[in-house]
């Protein structure tokens, strides 16, 4: 895996931004460098400083944060008394406007992966003249199509995973209702229930996420804590399409057209298939689409990392 060294971070801390929620934040690089701001995925992963490889510490102030229950922030979507209802696309948007006003920042470059491109894309229609732009790697758009693709139509490519998946939903659930059953099911009393969902929930997930078998990490590995949040909040946005209208960030790509954007895809990209960054380079044709053969959604693939690394090197050069 290529990129620069991640390094510590420079400072850190929580912002408040409303409804009871604090989002924990850090920032690292050169603070007189070009403001860059990373949209983790998930949705509900929460920041990864690995993250930073691809983005120059000398050239770039750069700053992670963790959205809304995710991770590291305030509440946990882990927590017993969990309440969702103000954690939508639109309220992590806001976020991020309130982050750029806390951090000083006039424009930034968004780097987003996986769900992070939703949000950015989502930011960047929403704020146009906010952003100097954007470079993402694994495209979605939270599609109803891409939603049921992930939890339903790649299930032959998996039979065994897939059979695991389904056996831990109640009895005859639709495949088309399991984001629902799912959801539910992670915030049950019984905390068994809860569990079982979560870890199942999470070992569906983790079987597509590279072109290496061997990149994910199972259920087992983790702390139950994360998979319960990360869980909750995937099923939450799912379930409700992301609070996206269908076609949005394609009807309103018009507004964004002016914003340097390179598109980074897997060609083998199984939870984000190419099709998706396909439809939005026609929709954006200004926007570059880096396709790199023979990896997938991991960013850890061969070539993805490398790949972003030039974009962003290229876009330091044009705005320092």
């Amino acid at each position: 895996m290529a990129g620069y060294p991640v390094g510590e971070a420079r400072s850190s801390g929580w912002l408040p931004v409303g409804d009871g929620h604090e989002l924990y934040w850090e920032e690292a690089g050169n603070p007189d460098g070009v403001p860059a701001l990373i949209l983790h995925g998930g949705p509900g992963s929460g920041f990864s400083e690995s993250m930073r490889r691809v983005l120059d510490p000398a050239r770039y102030r750069i700053i992670g944060f963790d959205q809304r229950m995710a991770k590291r922030s305030r509440p946990s979507a882990a927590n017993s008394d969990a309440d969702l209802s103000t954690n939508t696309t639109w309220h992590l948007v806001d976020d991020i406007e309130r982050l750029r006003v806390f951090f000083g920042v006039e424009r930034w470059v968004l780097f987003g992966t996986s769900w992070g491109t939703t949000l950015g894309l989502a930011y960047a229609e929403a704020h146009p003249d906010r952003v100097a732009a954007m470079g993402f790697a694994g495209v979605t758009m939270t599609r109803a199509e891409e939603i049921d693709w992930l939890y339903r139509g790649i299930a032959p490519l998996f039979p065994a995973e897939w059979q695991k998946f389904v056996a831990y939903a109640p009895p005859n659930t639709p495949d088309g209702a399991l984001i629902e059953a799912y959801s539910d099911m992670m915030f049950a009393a019984d905390a068994q229930v809860r569990e079982t969902a979560a870890r199942a929930f999470h070992d569906w997930d983790n079987a597509s996420v590279s072109v290496n078998p061997s990149a994910g990490m199972p259920s087992d590995g983790v702390p139950i804590e994360r998979l319960l949040s990360r869980g909750r909040i995937v099923t939450h946005y799912f379930r409700h399409h992301g609070w996206l209208e269908p076609g949005q960030i394609l009807r309103d790509a018009g507004r964004i057209r002016h914003i340097p954007t390179v598109l980074v895809q897997g060609r083998l990209d199984l939870q984000g298939p190419l099709k998706t960054a396909w439809d939005l380079q026609q929709a954006f044709p200004e926007a570059e689409l880096r396709i790199i053969e023979g990896a997938g959604h991991s960013g850890g693939d061969a070539g993805m990392t490398e790949a972003l690394v030039e974009t962003f090197d290229r876009f330091a050069s044009r705005y320092i």
